[in-house]
């Protein structure tokens, strides 16, 4: 009689598991923010988790956007630009004479805050020394200051500021009162 061989593999290789989408590595400061929101569930602080539950919200739907937040300083960008909404919102309240919704959005803002003074930043004086410096730097070459080629220089690879803990709004304020002094 005719007795089929045993399929037997030539090579020996385990199947493997492949992921098809690889994730972007979070931000130092996120690993807190997850660790508190666990903390926050435990104590039933009902305005801490919303906060924080919205920033981990904001950071994974960033992932699918042309810039997603990687670093602690765009985690920082998102922090101050939530803060600047709760205290729009609660500047309206106050108006509105709503004080209950005025003190929900008062103490999302001390929690964001709190969160954003846990970023390392340059100082201000660094930057605007460094800023004052390249100003110069054009000013010698011959070209007339703009604040767009200063940031562009600065933020370049190889630049002074490329790498360093510095927000780019900070830098382009300064930048532009710089230019406009001069």
């Amino acid at each position: 009689m005719f007795r089929p061989l045993r399929f037997t593999p030539r090579f020996n290789l385990r199947p493997l598991r492949w992921n098809s989408t690889a994730s972007p590595a979070s931000p130092p400061l996120m690993g807190k923010i997850r660790n508190d929101l666990k903390v926050a569930m435990r104590a039933k602080d009902k305005d801490r988790l919303n906060v924080l539950r919205a920033l981990i919200s904001e950071t994974n739907n960033s992932v699918k956007s042309p810039s997603p937040i990687q670093t602690d300083l765009q985690l920082l960008s998102l922090i101050r630009k939530r803060a600047a909404n709760a205290k729009e919102a609660s500047k309206q309240f106050a108006e509105a004479e709503r004080p209950d919704l005025q003190e929900n959005e008062d103490k999302q803002v001390a929690i964001l805050e709190e969160y954003a003074s846990q970023v390392e930043t340059m100082s201000l004086d660094d930057v605007k020394q460094i800023v004052s410096q390249e100003i110069s730097k054009q000013q010698e070459g011959g070209n007339k200051a703009n604040v767009g080629l200063v940031l562009k220089s600065l933020f370049a690879p190889g630049g002074a500021l490329d790498g360093k803990p510095a927000e780019k709004s900070e830098v382009a304020k300064i930048a532009k009162e710089l230019v406009a002094s001069v």
